[in-house]
């Protein structure tokens, strides 16, 4: 019998094994080591971004302009299943969901610190100046804006569609049928798995880090608890624990409550900043900054800093190529969740929903929490611009009235981020691990949260912010030239079921047409 059959595992031996493997590895080095492990990190963080950063940059607009052209193509009334199947969710659950999987923590953790840091030092002008706080919001929007969802869209659409329409098993292999037809049962659909899993692994970890950082931030305004590695790792025991709870819960209890919950706070807590916060200058900033967005995201998505000199490549390399990083290895796990809740929606909705809801929420959320905290700097007494990036949300939120129930409130929603995060997380590692299964048993998914907390756990004590960072844009790449692989393999799919359709209603037009009497 072989071992996970002993184990009762329900598991690709190959995938579950060989990625535990790289997992422990990754684990020991970074626990025995994690000063070289500093140094090491760093070193991979500037190889990339220096020899890759075209890369990443290319690949994320290329997506961008592949979804679009699928959404006015020919295949937007293809369903995401049988022709007959209807949406498994609401609107409202399938929006707080797919927001709580995308964005959460990490929305939460840079709204207020990324505009602040770029009205300090924007790449191009000189800082705080009302030029350079425009400059600020309208990086913060390219970073946040269309491109990672339109890369989300790409995963989650790949595998909705060869699993819940093809019958193919919900994992990223699926994806790559047309290409590779039944070879993706072999060592190669292995391999895609593999590094999907490494993948949504470090992705899932990255955005655990930061939130439990500001957690710690939180904790400290609230209730004068120090800010160290060590509370951090306590709090990831503590919080990973709470995911192990809503992983026994499962989807439709667990994920979806929580989900529905958190938005709710999250919705409040905009909704106040909004109304106690300079309320018209927020209007305003809304419309200005939207409009900034729309009319540069074409030069944005294509600048790679070229005649700028090496302080600005250090800029990109340290903000946009870290986002694409970051957002490129977290769309196994954003990709796959999207597919799960997403059955029976036809192509244009799926993309219409998922590409312009959450952007357009997110655009309000940065906004209000980003625009507020530049007017405190511009027009107030300040006092944000000088703290540490996990801090300046509480500092924001501390120039308000009621700010102690606001901080509780804050605090709340990142808790709430962080088990959904650990929970949807360890949901998709498992399924990937087990081949595709839809529903894995709830112990290897409690299994996969706790490793989640662990990686987390390791990435900070071997260097932090600068060590999630480096973990997010090294584990990106393999997976970029996967994802580009992804849009030729997807469109080949569609484009043969566009063929069949197209031949059988021209064989159905002659068929009507023609005339009885022949048939005498």
């Amino acid at each position: 019998m072989s071992l996970h059959k002993k184990l009762n595992l329900d598991v690709n031996p190959y995938i579950f094994f060989i990625s535990i493997g790289v997992i422990l590895l990754f684990l020991f080095f970074g626990v025995t080591f994690p000063a070289r492990a500093e140094v090491i990190f760093g070193m991979v963080q500037d190889y990339i971004a220096t020899q890759f950063g075209w890369l990443y940059i290319l690949s994320m607009s290329m997506f961008v302009i592949f979804v679009v052209y699928l959404f006015f193509s020919r295949f937007g009334k293809i369903k995401l299943g049988p022709d007959d199947s209807e949406p498994d969710y609401s609107y409202m659950s399938w929006f707080t969901m797919l927001f709580s999987a995308g964005m959460g923590i990490g929305l939460v953790f840079f709204s207020v610190a990324e505009p602040v840091f770029h009205y300090l030092a924007p790449p191009t002008m000189d800082g705080e100046s009302l030029e350079a706080a425009k400059e600020a919001m309208k990086l913060t929007f390219f970073h946040w804006g269309f491109h990672p969802w339109a890369m989300y869209i790409i995963v989650g659409m790949s595998l909705a569609y060869f699993s819940f329409r093809k019958g193919l098993p919900l994992s990223i292999r699926s994806a790559f049928y047309p290409l590779l037809g039944e070879r993706i049962y072999g060592w190669m659909g292995n391999t895609i798995d593999i590094l999907a899993i490494f993948g949504t692994m470090f992705g899932v970890a990255t955005s655990l880090g930061l939130g439990v950082m500001q957690v710690n931030a939180g904790l400290e305004y609230l209730f004068g608890i120090a800010v160290s590695t060590n509370i951090q790792i306590l709090l990831i025991a503590g919080i990973t624990a709470v995911a192990t709870i809503s992983v026994v819960l499962g989807l439709d209890k667990g994920i979806r409550v929580l989900s529905n919950f958190n938005m709710t706070v999250a919705i409040g807590l905009v909704i106040f900043v909004f109304i106690f916060g300079p309320t018209i200058y927020l209007l305003n900033a809304t419309v200005e900054n939207t409009g900034n967005y729309l009319q540069n995201l074409i030069q944005s998505s294509f600048w790679t800093a070229t005649f700028d000199g090496e302080e600005v490549e250090g800029w990109l390399g340290g903000w946009t190529l870290f986002y694409w990083g970051w957002w490129i290895s977290w769309s196994p796990f954003v990709g796959m969740f999207i597919a799960r809740i997403s059955r029976g929606r036809t192509i244009q909705e799926f993309i219409a929903g998922v590409l312009l809801v959450p952007t357009a929420f997110t655009f309000i959320w940065l906004t209000v929490f980003g625009n507020t905290a530049l007017s405190m700097e511009l027009y107030g007494e300040g006092g944000i611009a000088g703290l540490d990036t996990e801090q300046m949300l509480f500092a924001m939120l501390d120039g308000l009235p009621i700010a102690t129930i606001s901080s509780v409130a804050a605090t709340l929603v990142i808790i709430t981020f962080f088990v959904t995060s650990s929970d949807s997380g360890s949901l998709v590692i498992d399924m990937l691990a087990s081949g595709g299964n839809p529903n894995p048993p709830v112990g290897q998914r409690v299994f996969w949260a706790l490793s989640e907390g662990a990686v987390a756990a390791v990435l900070l004590l071997a260097g932090g912010l600068g060590a999630l960072q480096a973990a997010a844009i090294s584990t990106g790449l393999p997976f970029t030239v996967i994802l580009i692989l992804m849009c030729y393999s997807l469109y080949k799919g569609l484009s043969q079921e566009g063929t069949e359709r197209l031949v059988r209603k021209k064989s159905f037009k002659a068929t009507d047409k023609k005339d009885p009497a022949s048939d005498e």
